[in-house]
């Protein structure tokens, strides 16, 4: 049931960009329409500026660009009323969607908390499944402070400050993470991804690598040999996986960190 819900709202969201680009295109585009018919073999184009006119000015088969135009604004309001069409037939569903789900969570609260314990259940508000996630104990790679490691504002150390203004960011977004986590891969190899990060709206845990050493020839190879290892155990750029990277001429900014944010975790 999540899974169709979270494609509907995937969907609302391409259609959506999709009708505002074309009325965009269609704003600009010149006044009358084209009518386009068949005469035997050969294809007969005619511009008609009003409803009323029966036949049009004719088009030369040789003004490629006056065609062109044409034809594009035909498909897109042909192509606007479908995607209006599709987002109505949409709209009931996602709106079941909020009542349905909300019921679903809601019923595991109702029950006595110390009762709880003994339950299995379906899907749990987003608080308690916060909780509940961010409980499980980790052992993260050891790091101790000194004056070569960063605070971060929810107490962990880290060891860039790149790393701290991502974490900072996290936390000011409320989006749960754990810092160095170990997972394990095919082969028994443990890893430490940087971040483990949960998208709450879509119950999905990724992968955050920041890669902060890029212009070093070395450490630029281990980072594409660890993408590899990823990419092998599943986790892919762009889907699970995210990567950030900077050079020292190019640093990691506080805003491509909230577009990266805001992109992979808060969206539905």
């Amino acid at each position: 049931m999540t899974d169709l819900y979270h494609e509907a709202r995937k969907r609302q969201k391409e259609l959506e960009k999709l009708e505002s680009t074309l009325k965009a295109r269609l704003a600009k585009a010149p006044p009358g329409k084209i009518h386009v018919f068949m005469n035997g073999k050969y294809v007969m184009y005619y511009l008609r500026n009003s409803s009323s006119e029966r036949t049009g000015t004719y088009i030369s088969v040789h003004d490629e660009p006056k065609i062109r135009t044409y034809l594009q604004k035909s498909y897109d309001e042909k192509l606007l009323k479908l995607v209006q069409s599709e987002l109505l037939r949409l709209k009931p569903l996602l709106s079941e969607e909020k009542d349905g789900r909300t019921q679903i969570q809601d019923l595991y609260s109702s029950f006595p908390e110390k009762a709880r314990k003994f339950l299995k259940p379906a899907d749990f508000p987003d608080d308690t499944y916060i909780r509940l996630w961010l409980a499980r104990p980790y052992q993260a790679k050891e790091i101790s402070a000194s004056p070569h490691s960063f605070t971060s504002l929810n107490g962990d150390h880290v060891r860039s400050k790149s790393e701290l203004n991502i974490a900072n960011a996290l936390f000011h977004l409320k989006v749960p993470y754990k810092y160095e986590c170990p997972l394990t891969l095919s082969g028994g190899i443990v890893i430490y991804p940087d971040f483990t990060v949960l998208n709450v709206k879509n119950r999905k845990i990724l992968y955050w690598e920041h890669r902060g050493m890029m212009e070093d020839r070395e450490y630029a190879a281990q980072s594409v040999e660890r993408v590899k290892e990823y990419e092998k155990n599943g986790m892919f750029p762009g889907d699970n996986l995210i990567l950030t990277e900077e050079t020292l001429r190019h640093p990691l900014g506080t805003e491509e960190i909230s577009h990266v944010i805001r992109h992979y975790l808060l969206s539905g």
